[in-house]
């Protein structure tokens, strides 16, 4: 169904009156992956962490490691919401700062905790997003028992991921996070590496990027543009819109992937483009119209939106919810989470006109902030993710008229 949403003075979505859409027949989508800050700290400093670099400084106020107290909590509030919805499946993702500073024990106290309470009804499957350099074999052991998949965060080689991604001595991490990864490229620990993720640097060359990344032969790599908006521009992206150098890397990198005689890996992002193109639906929030279903529940059982909206401004992803007093449910209804499902009726003037509206989506929510009027408009990224669909809808129209002139020949 869409909707139309009138224009308010508040920021949007502050103004976006939920019980109004609620009697138009809007109906929510229920949460189905839960994101756990088990440790708010991180053994890292990098220098372009949404978290403790931008604008929401609220981790300095929350405790270091979520209690056994909030995980119970959590656990029960997720059956809950499993139970209302009658959910078949859920994902509990663990998170930080960095999660394994929780130690082995309490990660996997945290992901039984929420299997039981929430029964064999629910498929609960679980993950751990990594900086990699605290993995070993007793980690891996406890996620092997327990079927937890493990994402790891890596820019590169080591002078691209030197750039940025260094102990707070100055120290290099690559070596530690390389050592992990050859550890879970080892059996049985294998299966449970779900890929890489790499922030987008334009200092670093795009194919020695990603054929350093291809070392560790990842199932997947999720290439992210750095959080930025319109108020507090990205590195390297102008106000000038002919310019496009985060499409014209990605583009190096799409080359490359997709001309291959193999498919080597998967990347997110170009295979949710290509995806969308062909007249499916979307399972990020960076680009497609698909409605958000995730939730943040912070160390002190805070309940926040996406994380990355702390790049912002301060108190950005704050719902003033919390698991000890306020059910799923609750913040389903809040405004700024309902913007995040509301698809087309969420964008910008400017997108509703946009021939690859359906496509990009108004990329990701975080990166359309204006102060003064808020999340409803285009993405700060708005020309390079034009250019990069656009391109990638040329690749493959290409192909797709070369194999309609070989079926016509044979």
């Amino acid at each position: 169904m869409d909707f139309a949403i009138a224009p308010g003075t508040d920021e949007w979505p502050a103004s976006l009156d939920v019980d109004d859409l609620l009697a138009l027949g809007w109906e929510p989508v229920p949460f189905r992956q839960f994101i756990l800050k088990t440790h708010s700290r991180c053994n890292l400093a990098c220098d372009y962490c949404f978290v403790y670099r931008m604008a929401d400084q609220n981790w300095r106020h929350r405790p270091a490691l979520m209690s056994a107290e909030t995980v119970r909590q959590t656990a029960h509030r997720i059956a809950e919401h499993a139970e209302a919805h009658r959910l078949s499946g859920l994902e509990v993702v663990l998170h930080g700062g960095e999660p394994l500073l929780a130690g082995a024990r309490r990660l996997a106290h945290t992901v039984m905790a929420v299997r039981q309470a929430v029964g064999s009804g629910t498929e609960v499957t679980a993950s751990v997003q990594t900086n990699g350099s605290r993995l070993d074999r007793e980690m891996l052991n406890t996620f092997a028992l327990l079927g937890i998949r493990v994402g790891v965060s890596l820019d590169g080689g080591r002078a691209a991921t030197d750039r940025h991604r260094r102990y707070p001595n100055g120290r290099s991490s690559y070596a530690d996070v390389r050592h992990g990864l050859r550890l879970l490229e080892q059996s049985p620990y294998r299966e449970l590496f779900s890929g890489l993720l790499c922030t987008v640097d334009l200092a670093n060359d795009p194919i020695d990027v990603y054929e350093s990344l291809l070392e560790f032969a990842p199932p997947l790599i999720d290439f992210l543009l750095p959080h930025g908006n319109w108020t507090t521009r990205p590195s390297g992206r102008p106000a000038d819109p002919t310019v496009t150098p985060y499409a014209d890397w990605l583009i190096a990198v799409f080359d490359r992937w997709y001309s291959a005689p193999v498919r080597q890996t998967g990347i997110r992002l170009f295979d949710e483009i290509l995806n969308l193109l062909l007249g499916g639906g979307s399972r990020v929030e960076s680009v497609g119209l698909s409605p958000a279903s995730l939730i943040v529940v912070e160390t002190d059982g805070s309940l926040e939106q996406v994380d990355s909206l702390k790049s912002a401004y301060s108190g950005a992803p704050d719902t003033r919810l919390t698991v000890f007093e306020n059910s799923f449910d609750e913040a389903l209804h809040h405004p700024a989470i309902a913007a995040r499902q509301l698809g087309r009726a969420a964008l910008s003037d400017a997108c509703q006109q946009c021939a690859f509206r359906d496509v990009c989506g108004g990329g990701l929510y975080p990166h359309r902030y204006h102060a003064g009027s808020g999340f409803r408009n285009q993405t700060v990224y708005c020309p390079d993710l034009y250019r990069l669909i656009g391109h990638i809808r040329e690749r493959v129209t290409a192909d797709l008229r070369k194999l309609t002139r070989q079926e016509a020949c044979t």
